[in-house]
């Protein structure tokens, strides 16, 4: 039987309409809720999780937007996707760009594909992380149900995630 898994990156309120939201974002977000619909593997959602010492932190220093900061409402899962929560495989937390976690769920899948936020900063870095760990895995990408900090950003993460070897469409 051929395994595969949708893995949904940080599609939470602070990436859609709150502190670092876009208008593709909101716009990718009917075309993921038909995704999860029909989709019939496993899912895995992950959440951006940080803390109330954010500027405080690395990221915090360099992206100096507080955002997901844990119990706030820009934390949560978008309303439209919290319904598929319970039957997902995991919903887990990551304090990174990409999640340490994941590859250990991921091991025994023959496709891992992936949508979300932000296509260029936490899509990118989780597709790669996965790439690096399962080199012989097929790794794809719904560009249309990611969405990036900026149009041009998105298409640019596209390319690297390609020349990679990953499976964009």
């Amino acid at each position: 039987m051929y395994r595969k898994a949708l893995v949904v990156i940080d599609v939470q309120n602070d990436f859609v309409s709150g502190a670092l939201g876009t208008k593709e974002a909101q716009e990718m977000i009917p075309r993921l809720v038909e995704k999860l619909k029909a989709s019939s593997g496993d899912v895995i959602f992950t959440q951006d999780t940080h803390k109330e010492n954010y500027s405080e932190t690395h990221e915090g220093q360099n992206l100096p937007i507080a955002h997901c900061i844990k119990g706030t409402d820009g934390w949560e899962l978008v309303d439209e996707i919290k319904p598929f929560t319970p039957k997902a495989k995991a919903v887990i937390e990551k304090k990174a760009f990409g999640s340490t976690r994941l590859p250990s769920l991921l091991k025994p899948y023959e496709e891992i594909e992936f949508c979300g936020l932000c296509t260029d900063i936490c899509v990118i870095s989780n597709a790669l992380l996965i790439k690096a760990f399962y080199p012989e895995t097929l790794i794809s990408i719904d560009s249309k149900c990611c969405a990036g900090s900026t149009p041009e950003a998105h298409d640019a993460a596209l390319m690297i995630m390609k020349n990679c070897l990953c499976k964009i469409y």
